[in-house]
């Protein structure tokens, strides 16, 4: 994907997140740490200038809350956890992330959010669905569904982290 094709996207993602929640009223987003977060944002944006009205964002780090903690090196980074910087107690909250793989990511931000309240409902919004899942999880808004071998990675750069904006499809590297 380009850059004006992740835009197109992140637009039409914003709208269908308007009409099924029946507008904003409750509506938070949450960005799961990296790249949801940017991704939040911008979708946040977008909603502001649908409705007129900001809509509630925050940040969720779900590092502590992996599955994979052990496999990520002999001595992973382990920080604070971090406040969401916003309240999601009886909100509709809408978790953004880049992309939807085997599931785990998103059982680990499901873990986080709720050690920070007790969201009304939770659904996900991701910017690509590669399949694969591992557990069942599944996406209320994807922006694109994308068929992948394990072979392949989806490699999603956003200029707010990466300087660069683009998806990508390339080979993993064995």
């Amino acid at each position: 994907m380009s850059a004006s094709e992740i835009e197109r996207t992140l637009v039409r993602l914003a709208h269908e997140i308007v009409e099924k929640n029946n507008g904003i009223e409750d509506l938070v987003l949450v960005g799961i740490k990296r790249r949801g977060v940017p991704l939040a944002n911008r979708i946040a944006k977008l909603i502001q200038q649908i409705e007129k009205k900001p809509v509630p964002t925050g940040t969720l780090d779900i590092t502590l809350y992996r599955d994979d903690l052990s496999t990520v090196g002999i001595s992973p980074v382990i920080q604070k956890t971090t406040p969401l910087g916003v309240e999601i107690t009886k909100k509709n909250v809408i978790m953004v992330d880049d992309v939807l793989y085997t599931g785990r990511t998103t059982r680990a931000a499901m873990d986080a959010l709720f050690d920070h309240g007790r969201p009304k409902r939770v659904q996900l919004c991701v910017l690509i669905d590669r399949g694969h899942r591992e557990l069942p999880v599944e996406a209320a808004f994807i922006g694109r569904t994308v068929q992948t071998t394990d072979k392949e990675i989806i490699e999603v750069k956003l200029t707010e982290i990466d300087k660069d904006e683009q998806v990508l499809l390339v080979e993993r590297i064995s």
